[in-house]
């Protein structure tokens, strides 16, 4: 699978370019996720925090420490932080009276809006060049992917 070229240290990999691009777009993704945490002037951690509240909408401190695999003590620092930059507040739970729910600052929402939805629209927008068969190949195609993906990130695939 890896092999070395004469006179480099770089591993060559013997994959298809649909393969090798999807890596790419995988970095690609991650700098736009920094460029987003700048954006919103915050750090890695706390941006996935703020991307479950924006997809979810309100949740518990436990619920996010669960999304996010830390302590409740650290999601706690977390919302701290992000109500402190004015991301989030922090608001009864009707349902549990003693718990509290954290929202989404509406501004907060539009402003990470603004910079993800023209990117969205941007990538669906390049599917209009495909017709009907070609679409569906592409969408059966990156479902494959996905599930390859999740079965490798949730332990299901070697390691």
């Amino acid at each position: 699978m890896e092999t070395e070229t004469a006179g480099t240290s770089q591993p060559q990999w013997n994959v298809a370019a649909p393969t090798i691009l999807l890596r790419e777009f995988l970095s690609v993704s991650e700098d736009f996720e920094r460029r987003l945490g700048r954006e919103l002037e915050v750090n890695p951690t706390d941006l996935a925090a703020m991307e479950h509240l924006i997809q979810s909408g309100p949740l518990s401190p436990s619920d996010i420490a669960a999304r996010l695999g830390v302590t409740t003590a650290a999601a706690t620092t977390i919302v701290d932080r992000l109500a402190k930059v004015g991301h989030v507040s922090r608001r009864s739970n009707e349902q549990d009276r003693r718990g509290v729910l954290v929202v989404p600052e509406p501004e907060s929402v539009r402003r990470a809006l603004g910079v993800i939805q023209p990117m969205v629209q941007a990538v669906d927008g390049a599917l209009r060049d495909f017709d009907d068969a070609e679409q569906r190949a592409i969408t059966a195609y990156l479902h494959r992917v996905l599930e390859i993906y999740r079965s490798y990130a949730y332990g299901n695939g070697p390691a």
